[in-house]
């Protein structure tokens, strides 16, 4: 009774400091100097209601959690703290209420600011930053689940947590697979076929065809340049690559070399004019085809935008249509990248690397994966090395980790030109390869995919490309997010695509006419295509063309392999 009567007297002493703290608290916050990114420090105001609401809101919380002891305590709805360890051990369940507690509280604070949206959003990434790196659930002191794991294995999961931490410092970063498992050309990277051009930038692959007939328009794919091209060719039952070969298309791929420092000096104008025109040049002539149809995933179809901008300044037509996977070409809203832009980091890029260097690989890898934390990030910590787990196969996480360098020019090029300015979709403002870009010049069919929930390429995004591009035009919807939205095989069956004949000037207004599907998007994409590939021709029975273009080596060929 004692005790009850204790708790209590604890609970109203904790409750009446929990308020004179935030008394303080509210008068420390009613006006901040931030630092911005340029060095100044403009004044970050919060307004006083919306601080008093959330002293308010926090101290009754905070007084229920009190409250309630230490005993009974369910375990928090997250998936963090789901196991069922947390709500066996009271103090493990009450520090992880307080904790979910002070997040929400901070993230309101966030969102208190009056500020601009920017800054706002630079705010509110940098408090999800912080609370997903001091979860309890990342510190072995702290976390139930792997105190039980321990205890279990007596003292196992420890020493493998030991080996995982040491064997990832090693590889220079968190393993999200068993990398083990794979390699590139023995079980992903598996379609038949062979290189018949390299240059210093890239290698093109032809791939066996797998009907009697094909398409006498070949198909060429851009991927990006920022990862390797085998995310379309995974395994042979989710490749986009394969698929394509199946509905009788002759289908090539532009294989990026993985830059070294003999690529330190290279250009967006290089990528361009070596790589992109280069591909098409030689796809045309190694199928002997006056046009082919093209097809650019993610960065790779901001490369591919820009080289067909580039013919039709020199009104040249050599694509007869063009597919846009997840693409930006109009940078106006670019999500949560944005946080990073601004005048004064572009400025640091150009003066670091513009004229020279590269971008490492783990660099861009680690910025992708801290866009989403705890899935991409501490979510393996606490498994590999407080839990001692080895992460299971996943074809598509280890592509993840095989990360590619870039070179330093082409990216600072790219960084002031694409996310800061937004020139692209200014016509004439781009000069590249000698022409002035104008996307409006560009009058192809182009088929534009977004997925629903892409955290890259926001959907309005990707949806913007439908205003600057003159042809005739499809834009589609499919579910989930940048990579598991485009890698959606038929044979699954699964998730959903949208579509909508008209394309009204705003993403929201068309998705209000958008009519659902269930399924993979990619059979809508393949009846789009077909009356675009011409006339069906017998398929060759040998790759290349002649003495000019023979057969180098298999594919997937050796660029793809070389580690960053």
């Amino acid at each position: 009774m004692n005790a009850d009567v204790d708790w209590a007297s604890q609970a109203r002493q904790f409750q009446q400091e929990l308020g004179s703290q935030w008394a303080r608290a509210l008068q420390s916050f009613q006006q901040v100097a931030l630092p911005s990114a340029a060095g100044s420090f403009p004044t970050l105001t919060f307004s006083p209601e919306k601080l008093r609401e959330l002293q308010q809101a926090y101290v009754r919380e905070a007084s229920d959690l009190w409250n309630q002891g230490l005993s009974d305590r369910p375990a928090p709805a997250d998936k963090r703290f789901a196991n069922d360890a947390w709500s066996r051990n009271p103090v493990a369940a009450f520090s992880a209420a307080v904790y979910l507690l002070n997040a929400r509280t901070l993230l309101g604070l966030a969102e208190a600011a009056e500020t601009d949206a920017k800054t706002k959003a630079r705010l509110r990434f940098a408090v999800e930053q912080w609370m997903a790196a001091s979860a309890p659930s990342n510190f072995m002191a702290l976390n139930a689940e792997a105190q039980q794991r321990a205890l279990e294995t007596q003292g196992e999961s420890i020493a493998r947590g030991v080996q995982n931490l040491l064997a990832d410092l090693q590889q220079g970063h968190v393993s999200m697979t068993d990398e083990s498992a794979f390699e590139v050309g023995r079980n992903v990277a598996t379609t038949e076929g062979a290189v018949v051009f390299e240059n210093e930038l890239f290698q093109l692959i032809e791939y066996k065809p797998l009907t009697k007939q094909v398409y006498e328009r070949p198909f060429l794919v851009v991927p990006p340049c920022i990862n390797k091209f085998y995310i379309l060719d995974l395994q042979p039952e989710n490749s986009l690559i394969r698929f394509l070969v199946e509905q009788g298309h002759r289908t090539f791929v532009v294989s990026w070399r993985n830059p070294d420092a003999s690529l330190e000096d290279k250009t967006w104008d290089d990528y361009i004019g070596d790589g992109v025109l280069k591909a098409i040049e030689v796809a045309q002539d190694v199928a002997a085809a006056r046009q082919i149809n093209a097809l650019g995933f993610c960065v790779g179809g901001t490369l591919l935008g820009t080289a067909l901008a580039v013919l039709a300044a020199r009104k040249q037509k050599p694509v007869a249509s063009a597919t846009l996977l997840t693409t930006f070409l109009d940078f106006t809203d670019t999500g949560i990248l944005d946080v990073f832009i601004d005048d004064a980091f572009v400025q640091f890029r150009e003066m670091q690397m513009g004229q020279g260097g590269l971008l490492k690989g783990q660099e861009l890898a680690s910025t992708f994966s801290f866009l989403r934390p705890n899935d991409l990030v501490w979510n393996y910590v606490v498994g590999n090395y407080l839990k001692g787990e080895t992460p299971p196969p996943f074809d598509l996480l280890y592509w993840n980790s095989d990360s590619t360098n870039l070179p330093g020019p082409m990216y600072a090029w790219y960084l002031r030109n694409t996310y800061l300015e937004n020139n692209l979709v200014q016509p004439g403002k781009c000069t590249v390869c000698g022409e002035k870009v104008d996307l409006r010049k560009v009058d192809v069919p182009v088929y534009i995919y977004g997925s629903r929930e892409d955290h890259i390429v926001p959907i309005a995004g990707a949806y913007a490309s439908v205003k600057h591009l003159p042809g005739k035009k499809r834009f589609v919807m499919g579910a989930s997010g940048h990579i598991a939205g485009v890698i959606n095989p038929p044979s699954k069956n699964k998730r959903s695509y949208w579509t909508n004949d008209k394309l009204p000037a705003s993403f929201d207004e068309w998705l209000q006419g958008a009519k659902e599907h269930a399924g993979s998007w990619w059979p809508d994409w393949a009846a789009w295509l077909k009356p675009q590939a011409g006339k069906q021709i017998a398929a060759p029975k040998t790759y290349g063309r002649g003495a000019k273009y023979k057969a180098i080596e298999p594919a997937p060929g050796r660029y793809v392999k070389a580690k960053a």
